[in-house]
């Protein structure tokens, strides 16, 4: 992601988008580099994960109000759903008990307007 306009465009997709806030000096961001990539394949049928440098995009950061990273923050149809932010280390566990959060409110509001048109 290397522009506000892009992580705009992102977010305006039906699909569910789930946005990685984080940068390269991040202890805890490091911690979590090594097991994404499979979170990623894991849920890459249901859900497009997208990696915000803060250090790169810092106006998103601050439009987002992303105080802390790595924050996961869940949109669909440019509306934020659902954010993770802790100031906790997150564990893979965490990560993907927030994705599954992500995909049942994504569910839930997209069942919902399917059924009122």
């Amino acid at each position: 992601m290397n522009s506000a306009e892009e992580f705009n465009v992102s977010i305006q997709s039906s699909n569910l988008i789930v946005a990685v806030f984080k940068a390269d000096w991040c202890g805890d961001c490091k911690y979590i580099d090594p097991f994404m990539p499979e979170v990623e394949e894991k849920y890459s049928d249901r859900l497009t994960l997208i990696e915000v440098d803060v250090d790169k995009v810092g106006d998103v950061s601050q439009e987002q109000n992303i105080l802390g990273i790595p924050s996961f923050v869940a949109y669909a149809d440019g509306r934020e759903l659902v954010r993770f932010v802790n100031k906790l280390r997150k564990t893979r566990e965490e990560i993907e008990d927030f994705l599954n959060k992500a995909l049942d409110i994504y569910h839930t509001l997209h069942d919902t307007s399917e059924r009122k048109e």
